[in-house]
């Protein structure tokens, strides 16, 4: 048996030193993107803390950057009414309403000469409340319908740039700050090619990849997503004042006299005192010297010409950024004056966001193709002349499906209108049809599969055509790249390529003829040398010791993700379990609901599917797991929601996503009213989603919802 270790004065001196070191070149790094120790150094360091927190648990504080990621999913998010309500800025489309907008405050100030104002950019993320009690971190909400948000405490923990204590000696016994959580691009890009890879719905932009990551339930996925934060106010309650926090980044602030040093080069270390803010430019540093980021990006204007000059320049620049902005949030900077300003019955009279267009260019279609995708549906694809668009050139844009095309009436030859959805995927809004030249012809969706030539099906209650031949070199393909993703069996440098030249080559006819390739057979392909072919083959067998779940989840049955195979293998110990089961019964299981059930009941009835199993099954593949009770209704994580939904998703019929919504705890009304939680809405949303604005009343995308739920929908 180990000896009990005794906790001695240099273990808690040097658990503190470490601490403090690991805390300051994170903030350096996370922060002010100035590292100052080397990534090995820090993981040397970090290993060490941990180490010493694992054999004295006693010495593990809050604050611990061990403390980031969470262990256990949380089984729900808790609602928690805000201590100071978020409310939403008017809202401003150029210069005329920046002109209104100041001919109405200064009839309620006349008297006023000198003023500045401080324009920030408006970041396109979600809003954040964090509450800091004697400097610590004791909760994280989301703005929610600004009077009630989600607990996602252990969420925010994982954001590196919002520190766990303040950076002052002696912090106010409470503090709030709100800022805004956002997905850097190069972590969204990443992000969304690790869904196409595995078969799972993109997420439409980085907003809502912001919104979907804070409401995961595991804080490990949320910490793998690399969130990022900026601070834009801070509030520290003063017995009778007058409080109201404002949501994109505006604050009324009232301030007690705190503790510490605002430097503009080099990290904060803590100080004295330092002198209570009287302007919104204040606040902002003083945010940054406690060890917030704050965008740089910032400026001080006297008057509206300058502030017009600096939207048009971000107007441009917004593209070389490497995060998404949707204007301009422009604010009076003496506190004072907002104080005297106050609010209308909506918005405060002091501040107004500036919106950015969305940007739009015309260009030609010079082809139009269908690609035929993994489970066989068949997507129409504009191929078009390149043209520049919010930064980047464009050449493609999804057509998204026959009803859509004919919608449009698109034809090769066509002068076109793009834009980018969201700023990131391209899609055609409408057709110049003026400028057609002559002798066009209407574009007719294929019959045959243009693959493996094999008939098209386009059922009734679906929008999507596709191809059922499971024989389909294009289906094959891609079936093969989902089940070698990283989710799924994670087969070491099974890319695309090779994919491509086994299936040409007529070596790989199933996903079982993986495990029959022979180092001989792979250097029959083009640039494939030996030390690549034992690799490539050590890695298929290294495939075997996946688990279930993965398993499962590579077979690539329709609306079975990830998280949806992890749940039907808890449940279903075994494939023969699961074959075994009929559709009631695997619909009962929390989570899965009956368009599932009947997916995958369908998919164990094939009998080229079951002859994939016995071959799988042959050559070794774990086709056993674990099971796990049922889900309790107290873990339902919908749970006493109330939720409408409007206009026509993009995948789920109504029915399907009430009855997703119910078997998660949720409520599906007809009607937008204060009490509702959330508006789920689709394309041609109607009067519901302006009442919904008007309230305040969150509004979801079909990805959102599933995102909330916890689930990951193949299309």
């Amino acid at each position: 048996m180990d000896a009990i270790q005794e906790v001695t004065p240099e273990i808690q001196k040097r658990i503190k030193e470490l601490r403090q070191l690991l805390q300051k070149a994170s903030y350096a790094y996370y922060v002010l993107d100035d590292p100052i120790m080397e990534d090995p150094v820090y993981d040397q360091l970090y290993h060490e803390l941990l180490d010493l927190e694992t054999r004295f648990p006693e010495l593990i504080t809050p604050d611990s950057p061990t403390q980031r990621v969470g262990e256990k999913p949380a089984s729900q998010f808790h609602s928690v009414r805000h201590n100071i309500p978020l409310y939403s800025l008017e809202n401003a489309f150029g210069k005329d309403d920046l002109v209104r907008w100041e001919e109405r405050w200064r009839r309620i100030a006349p008297d006023v000469e000198a003023f500045e104002y401080v324009c920030e950019l408006k970041i396109d993320g979600s809003a954040l409340a964090l509450t800091y009690e004697n400097g610590l971190l004791v909760r994280g909400a989301t703005r929610g319908d600004g009077i009630e948000g989600e607990d996602i405490t252990q969420n925010v923990k994982t954001i590196y740039s919002i520190p766990l204590r303040l950076n002052l000696e002696n912090p106010p016994p409470l503090m709030e700050v709100r800022g805004e959580a956002f997905l850097p691009l190069n972590s969204f890009q990443k992000i969304n090619h690790e869904r196409e890879q595995s078969g799972e719905p993109l997420f439409a932009n980085p907003r809502n990849a912001a919104a979907g990551t804070l409401r995961q339930l595991d804080s490990r996925i949320v910490a793998k997503r690399k969130l990022d934060f900026f601070a834009y106010t801070l509030h520290i309650p003063v017995a009778g004042s007058h409080q109201v926090e404002i949501g994109d980044g505006e604050v009324q602030l009232d301030l007690l006299a705190n503790q510490a040093e605002i430097q503009s080069e080099h990290i904060p270390t803590p100080d004295t005192q330092f002198p209570v803010p009287h302007t919104q430019w204040d606040c902002l540093e003083l945010l940054r010297a406690m060890g917030f980021k704050v965008n740089p990006e910032r400026k001080c204007c006297s008057n509206l010409q300058e502030v017009q000059e600096y939207c048009d320049h971000w107007f441009t620049e917004r593209h070389n950024l490497s995060y998404m902005t949707d204007g301009v949030v422009v604010k009076i900077n003496s506190l004072a004056l907002q104080e005297r300003l106050g609010f209308t019955q909506k918005f405060p009279r002091w501040a107004i966001a500036l919106k950015y267009p969305a940007e739009e260019a015309p260009t030609v279609v010079e082809r139009i193709n269908v690609n035929v995708g993994r489970t066989g549906a068949v997507t129409p694809l504009a191929e078009m002349r390149p043209v520049q668009l919010a930064g980047t050139t464009v050449s493609r844009a999804t057509l998204h499906n026959r009803d859509r095309i004919s919608e449009l009436d698109i034809r090769v030859g066509d002068t076109v209108i793009v834009r980018k959805a969201g700023e990131i995927i391209p899609e055609v809004v409408r057709v110049l049809y003026e400028l057609r030249p002559p002798g066009t012809q209407p574009f007719e969706m294929p019959t045959h599969c243009p693959e493996c030539g094999q008939p098209l099906v386009k059922p009734e209650d679906e929008a999507v055509t596709r191809c059922i031949n499971a024989s389909c070199p294009a289906i094959l393909r891609k079936g093969l790249e989902h089940w070698a993703s990283r989710d799924a069996l994670d087969i070491a440098g099974l890319g695309e390529k090779w994919v491509i030249q086994l299936v040409d080559h007529n070596l790989v006819h199933s996903i079982a003829d993986l495990y029959d390739l022979t180092v001989e057979q792979l250097l029959t392909l083009e640039r494939m040398g030996q030390k690549s072919a034992q690799n490539l083959v050590k890695a298929i067998e290294h495939s075997k010791s996946q688990p279930w779940p993965r398993v499962l989840y590579g077979l690539g049955i329709r609306h079975v993700g990830s998280v949806n195979a992890q749940t039907l293998a808890e449940q279903f110990p075994s494939v023969e379990a699961l074959e075994q089961a009929n559709i009631e019964i695997i619909a009962s299981v929390y989570g899965i609901g009956n368009e599932i059930a009947q997916s995958v009941h369908a998919w164990f009835q094939n009998p080229a599917n079951q002859e994939l199993i016995h071959r799988l099954r042959a050559a070794g593949l774990q086709l056993t797991g674990q099971s796990k009770p049922s889900a309790t209704q107290a873990e339902q994580p919908l749970a006493g929601k109330t939720f409408v939904i409007t206009g026509t998703l993009p995948n789920l019929k109504r029915d399907e996503a009430k009855a997703l919504i119910q078997t998660a705890g949720g409520k599906v009304t007809d009607s937008i009213s204060k009490k509702t939680d959330y508006l789920v809405v689709g394309e041609e949303a109607g009067s519901k989603l302006a009442k919904a604005q008007t309230l305040g009343v969150p509004q979801l995308t079909e990805a959102d919802l599933l995102e909330l739920l916890g689930k990951v929908v193949d299309g």
